[in-house]
């Protein structure tokens, strides 16, 4: 669900990044791989943060179907570390 002005906002935030980088006294072929590695990392710890709060939300609101979302979500993790592996 990305609309043009969220891509608009990344390309933004990422020539930024990259710029603070560079005055920081990084070589530009390196700063913007930084930048991108910066933006990915925070991107994990929101939908980390978001998936977080949900499953609390869903302990003390829908405490009935909390069992199922924590079971779900482990299913999620498993099969992703055997797409990861079947990728190696």
């Amino acid at each position: 669900m990305n609309s043009a002005s969220d891509d608009d906002v990344r390309k933004e935030a990422l020539l930024a990044l990259t710029a603070e980088f560079v005055n920081q006294g990084h070589p530009a072929e390196y700063a913007k791989y930084m930048a991108m590695a910066s933006i990915f990392q925070t991107d994990l710890d929101l939908r980390n943060a978001q998936l977080s709060g949900l499953l609390s939300w869903l302990q003390t609101q829908q405490a009935a179907i909390y069992p199922a979302a924590l079971k779900v979500a482990e299913t999620i993790r498993q099969e992703f570390e055997q797409r990861v592996q079947q990728r190696s």
